[in-house]
């Protein structure tokens, strides 16, 4: 008898890949099949998704899983997509796609969020959904819609976030899931149901959100078009996990039962936090602000956004456009020959949010708060990384204060993991040891899920007992010698967020 085999669709917001994987005596195997990257592209009207590029790159993605499925004497059994949260779509009264979706960076956001925080107070808001306000949440892509083309909204019936579109044309019910709904700012976390007070004040019908359903869920059978046309027998399941990629990725974290533990989910975006049971929507948690989003088993993942890799990641696209194309491993060696925490910035300074010459926007920001203005790539991307770190250990202090208790480890996961030097500084910027691992925990959390939602895997502990099995995380303890300077260098960066505040957004044309 073949071994069952799920394929997860993970979608990056700057590269997607396609990943096969099977369990056996308690360990996950897994086999990445299919990568791709993708960026949105502009159009006269904002910055949009390439909804058919992806859709093209999905199915060469289960082309290639199902290829290397027989070529391993696997039975691919189920297909589940995870993504990146907040964007969505919008379908007619026939389920057609009226329109490309928009990208979360598009610039029409900033001013739609200022339009709606004229009309509801942000508290009012953070009191609803317990989400943290940012220009590139769902609540404001919509206020943006409603001024700019306000006809799309009138012909729509139905809003799918991303990875809710992609199951639904493989085959699924046009249903939403509640971890990726509860990133848009509309959903209460205590209910898991949309917040309608909001809906009603924004002028948006309840009849658009379908639903919000649970995680590792069977929720259809694969178009038998699709099967055909890559080979495979009727009856692949999709099974949809949870649907936001921070979400499969700490469902995956390998941590034992019990302890203080903190989450850091790195890549694009740093998500970092807790898993608790309840959301937290204090006065305290508002003015951090920390966001409640949806988990598995009803678990509510308290964290912040920090900006993340996109730092480094714009500055290589700069580089490489002017002729130096550097890798992220030479890009960290460069880093790391440099003087460390010679040059800081706030990681959430407004311009640094939008895409375009990150450099130029780094050496701004130097120049405005007196520093010294980074001159080469391993200046640049030392800057980065050691700001992130000390956005870290800002985040886990003020995590500490709002729950009243102290975290004693962190577990770092994703695409940053594998980034020694950021592990070694996010170990002695904060003062705890640092987990590292798995690299690939969002594509693993997803498959787990599928296994979860086919029987295989009994629970969310089941899960993380596989996890820590398959991948035993790297240890990774903080340097006592170098306390002082962190903790000077931590100063330094408290006073710059308060200096840099009065810049932020006002200097979004910089």
């Amino acid at each position: 008898m073949s071994r069952l085999a799920h394929l997860a669709l993970d979608l990056g917001a700057e590269s997607g890949r396609a990943v096969l994987g099977s369990i056996e005596s308690g360990s996950l195997s897994t086999t990445e099949v299919h990568r791709f990257s993708h960026r949105p592209l502009r159009f006269p009207e904002g910055l949009r998704w390439d909804i058919t590029g992806l859709w093209r790159e999905i199915l060469a993605g289960i082309a290639r899983g199902a290829d290397f499925a027989r070529a391993s004497g696997l039975t691919l059994a189920s297909i589940g997509v995870d993504c990146w949260g907040v964007d969505f779509a919008l379908l007619g009264p026939k389920g057609e796609l009226l329109a490309l979706p928009r990208c979360y960076r598009d610039e029409a956001n900033l001013p739609a969020m200022q339009r709606v925080l004229r009309d509801i107070p942000e508290r009012d808001l953070y009191a609803a959904t317990g989400i943290q306000t940012m220009a590139l949440n769902t609540i404001f892509q919509l206020d943006a819609l409603k001024h700019h083309s306000p006809s799309l909204l009138e012909h729509a019936r139905t809003l799918l976030f991303l990875p809710d579109l992609f199951h639904h044309w493989l085959g699924g019910p046009a249903q939403t899931e509640r971890s990726i709904a509860s990133t848009s700012q509309l959903l209460d976390p205590a209910s898991a149901r949309w917040a309608t007070s909001i809906l009603q004040r924004l002028g948006l019908p309840l009849s658009l959100f379908p639903d919000p359903g649970e995680p590792a869920a069977d929720v259809g059978e694969l178009h038998p078009w699709i099967a055909h046309e890559v080979g495979l027998p009727p009856g692949v399941r999709i099974v949809r996990p949870t649907g936001h990629d921070t979400a499969c990725a700490v469902a995956a974290i390998p941590a034992e039962p019990g302890g203080s533990w903190a989450f850091l989910s790195s890549g694009t975006w740093s998500l970092l936090g807790v898993e608790i049971q309840s959301p937290i929507r204090t006065d305290e948690a508002f003015r951090v602000p920390f966001t409640n989003e949806l988990g598995l088993g009803g678990t509510v993942r308290f964290l912040k956004n920090i900006a993340g890799l996109w730092l480094v990641q714009e500055c290589r696209r700069a580089w490489a456009a002017a002729g130096t194309d550097l890798d992220y491993a030479e890009l960290t060696r460069l880093a790391e020959s440099e003087p460390p925490l010679r040059t800081l910035v706030d990681t959430q300074w407004g311009p640094f949010a939008l895409p375009g010459d990150m450099p130029q926007k780094i050496a701004a920001f130097a120049s405005q708060t007196n520093q010294p203005v980074p001159r080469t790539p391993g200046q640049f991307t030392r800057t980065c990384l050691d700001s992130l770190a000390l956005a870290y250990h800002a985040t886990l202090r003020n995590l500490e204060g709002v729950l009243g208790r102290s975290i004693d480890r962190l577990h770092l996961v994703g695409g940053g993991s594998r980034n020694a030097l950021l592990t070694r500084m996010t170990a002695d910027a904060t003062g705890i040891p640092v987990f590292a691992g798995p690299e690939e925990a969002t594509a693993a959390g997803n498959i787990l899920m599928q296994a979860m939602g086919m029987g295989i895997v009994r629970d969310a502990a089941h899960l993380r007992q596989i996890s820590r099995q398959t991948t035993p995380p790297r240890r990774v303890d903080p340097d006592p010698s170098a306390a002082s300077l962190w903790s000077q260098a931590a100063s330094r960066y408290d006073d710059l967020v308060r200096r840099s505040r009065a810049l932020a957004w006002e200097g979004s044309s910089t």
